[in-house]
């Protein structure tokens, strides 16, 4: 059944009600077939992956979705390029196929190609200028043998100096020589993804449960506690799957994580100039690692990347060090015409990748940088059978769920077939042409899919919600108030940091809160 212009595809709404019934459902209740712990893109994937093959499943967050490194990424869809140079051509082709699936099967709607440039500039060698192109000509190889059409990922190409100049306006001209052009996956939104993973696992009968932290995990199930209440149960399940990220280690004893920090900024746009395409600066004095230009289409462009190991705690949302923002704005400044000053700098976040520590537990041996360290995923058991789920990258989330649950079917033979999730699409998804004719703004398409309908009669239905939740930024009360109703936000932090990204500049957070609160009031109060 297709969902209809005016309603959510049918079974997918979260909201706070069907939060409490499935809660109590779960706590104290019959043994399911799959206990999900971590709902960012990989937990989320597992609960899809389960239930899409028949399993019942219960997968639970100690806060929201999307609320860890899920959310924190640089919103792209690699193709592998980089794990080429390293010769990782396993994790390269990987890649390569799951961004193929998500921009033509899974998720069109969220996902499309972004151009990138990167310019040619005198820091950039004519050695270093060829081993780009190579890459970027050896990137191309790896679409087609992913069998991405190339009319969904143009050819890379070179550009002269006046097509570099017109692509990045605010580029200094002195010594430039071109530019290269490339392209990749891009997302709308990274956390509007794991929600809509999550939403395609309600709809097929997974019970999708925020703010429950576990404390405790055995083979068997775990002990959990309501966050929203401080009640405490056990929830029963034949198979355990921890896919807590950077927090694994946390809940299961021999799971050595080496996070890694990887911190963005916000800028506004009118201190870049138009910008139609990315990016790419090289990192002055490294071959192989770029700082990354991504405009946002929303008034807003993130500067990113760095890779800095993290030691001691773990925090629920990382701190973004001053080092990492002078770091990110010499190399910016390394080829803008007019530098970007510490005060043009609006707002800041960092992630922290979950990698796989490969050093020696002895502590023999020298650590590698963790810019160095495989991206490969691993799928571990523990001694009393619960099963991790770790590294990787946002792109291979699937394929990281899909091993996962293989791993829980055997392990606790569990009748169920293969995976259909490299073709099943997401909520929202369609093709092309039908997302061509939705009657709702293009913003809004590339962020609902075909319910951006939905979300725009709801604005058509009250002029309140029709407005911005503040001046200058797109976002309109109708979008918080499906967030509400449909999307399992249950306070104005979810509805302002992950359903909608306004949050990121911490000025447009403080303005829009006021509207937050309204939608979660009486007045506009979900419906149960």
């Amino acid at each position: 059944m297709s969902p209809t212009p005016s309603a959510p595809a049918p079974g997918s709404s979260l909201c706070a009600a069907r939060r409490s019934r499935e809660l109590a459902e779960s706590v104290g209740g019959p043994a399911v077939d799959v206990l999900v712990v971590g709902l960012g893109a990989t937990g989320a994937g597992v609960a899809l992956d389960a239930a899409a093959r028949g399993l019942s499943v219960v997968a639970v967050d100690a806060h929201d979705l999307a609320f860890g490194t899920s959310r924190f990424s640089s919103k792209l869809i690699h193709g592998g390029l980089r794990y080429l140079a390293s010769a990782q051509l396993d994790v390269a082709h990987e890649s390569a196929v799951e961004r193929g699936v998500l921009m033509e099967r899974t998720a069109p709607h969220l996902v499309r190609a972004q151009p990138f440039v990167l310019p040619l500039t005198p820091l950039v060698s004519r050695g270093q200028s060829a081993l780009a192109w190579a890459g970027f000509r050896a990137g191309d190889t790896l679409r087609l043998a992913a069998r991405t059409a190339r009319a969904t990922l143009p050819a890379p190409r070179r550009l002269s100096t006046v097509e570099t100049r017109h692509l990045a306006p605010g580029l200094r001209t002195q010594g430039l020589r071109g530019g290269l052009l490339s392209w990749d996956g891009r997302l709308t939104d990274d956390a509007r993804l794991v929600t809509a993973i999550a939403r395609t696992a309600a709809a097929r009968g997974a019970r999708i449960l925020t703010r429950v932290r576990a404390l405790r995990l055995t083979g068997t199930g775990a002990h959990v506690r309501d966050e929203l209440t401080g009640e405490e149960g056990e929830i029963r399940a034949r198979a355990v799957i921890n896919a807590s990220g950077v927090w694994a280690g946390g809940l299961v004893d021999g799971i050595r994580i080496r996070p890694s920090r990887g911190t963005h900024l916000v800028l506004r746009s009118d201190h870049l100039g138009p910008l139609p395409a990315g990016l790419h600066v090289p990192v002055p004095g490294e071959t192989n690692r770029f700082v990354l230009v991504l405009p946002q289409g929303d008034g807003r462009v993130y500067v990113g990347l760095t890779d800095e190991p993290v030691e001691g705690d773990i925090p629920d949302v990382p701190e973004v060090p001053e080092t990492d923002i002078g770091f990110l704005l010499d190399v910016l400044g390394s080829v803008l015409d007019a530098p970007v000053r510490r005060d043009d700098v609006v707002g800041a976040f960092a992630g922290l990748r979950p990698l796989l520590d490969t050093a020696p537990a002895d502590g023999s041996g020298a650590s590698p940088r963790t810019a160095d360290i495989s991206r490969r995923h691993a799928v571990l058991t523990s001694p009393e059978g619960v099963i991790t789920v770790v590294g990787g990258k946002l792109t291979t989330y699937r394929r990281m769920a899909e091993d996962a649950v293989d791993a829980a079917v055997t392990a606790r033979r569990l009748t169920a077939g293969p995976s259909p999730t490299a073709s099943l699409p997401l909520v929202g998804a369609a093709s092309p042409a039908a997302l061509g004719a939705v009657r709702a703004p293009r913003r809004l398409v590339q962020r609902y899919g075909v319910e951006a309908a939905a979300v725009q009669e709801l604005a058509a239905r009250d002029p309140r919600l029709g407005e911005p939740v503040l001046p200058g930024h797109p976002v309109t009360a109708a979008e918080l108030l499906w967030a509400v109703r449909h999307e399992g936000a249950l306070d104005e932090a979810d509805v302002l940091d992950r359903r909608t990204r306004i949050g990121l500049v911490p000025a447009d957070r403080e303005a829009a809160v006021g509207a937050a609160r309204e939608v979660l009031g009486e007045a506009w109060a979900p419906r149960g």
